[in-house]
């Protein structure tokens, strides 16, 4: 029989459940992105059973920029010592 194993290695050396200092730092970094993703995901979902006003969709939009500021202000990020 043969043994069905993963091609990589571990990403995380230490698998004590908690995250490194390095993830957190990650999640802090990212948290302007995901708090606007959220709030986009809140709109759509406020607007599924309905059909669209203008309002709305100014709504949508809004949130839509939101997000693309967000990683626009991500991406543009300077690199500091090893974060990446």
């Amino acid at each position: 029989m043969k043994l069905i194993v993963p091609a990589q290695t571990l990403i995380t050396s230490d698998l004590d459940g908690e995250p490194s200092d390095a993830d957190l730092d990650a999640i802090e970094r990212e948290a302007p992105v995901i708090a606007a993703e959220v709030e986009l995901l809140n709109v759509e979902i406020s607007l599924l059973d309905r059909p669209l006003s203008e309002l709305d969709t100014r709504r949508v939009r809004r949130a839509r920029r939101r997000v693309l500021a967000a990683l626009q202000a991500l991406v543009n990020r300077p690199v500091v010592d090893g974060a990446a």
